[in-house]
């Protein structure tokens, strides 16, 4: 099994990300879906044993010409696409940034930007928003990718 920690909108919450980051000791590829750039490529440096992927949020000033608005990647043979979700208007519906992934032939869909917490799946594509481990309830996600499939859920961040 490969266990895939996604986190998004930590807001400069470092102590949240470190946290989350301890709870799952064997998650070895880790999400940062944006807001929270700073933090995350701290912690990316910090572990170089995990594999980090990372794009830019709405609010992640000066990364703008650093880190992309998107990304795609393969961990344990699932397409994974990647977004903060402000630039397909995720906080008006998914649609927009669904058919994006699917132009991509995206197994999974991540996305944050709205704080909320989402799992779900449709017509082939899991789709996860791990919520933020800065605002309202903390929360991250987990994906579990095994061979009979994946597992996407969320997890509240211990207090």
């Amino acid at each position: 099994m490969t266990r895939v920690l996604v986190v998004s909108d930590t807001h400069g919450n470092e102590r949240a990300l470190w946290q989350a980051l301890e709870e799952q000791p064997t998650a070895r590829v880790v999400f940062h879906l944006g807001d929270g750039a700073r933090e995350a490529e701290e912690a990316a440096s910090r572990c170089p044993d995990r594999e980090f992927h990372l794009v830019r949020g709405n609010s992640d000033w000066g990364r703008f010409g650093q880190l992309a608005e998107t990304g795609m990647a393969i961990v344990a043979g699932k397409r994974i696409f990647f977004t903060h979700g402000h630039p397909y208007g995720v906080k008006m519906g998914l649609y927009r940034v669904a058919c994006a992934a699917r132009e991509r032939r995206a197994d999974v869909l991540l996305f944050g930007h709205t704080h909320e917490p989402l799992v779900d799946y449709d017509d082939g594509l899991y789709i996860l928003n791990p919520g933020s481990l800065s605002y309202g309830r903390p929360t991250y996600g987990l994906l579990d990718i095994t061979e009979a499939g994946i597992v996407p859920h969320t997890v509240p961040l211990r207090s």
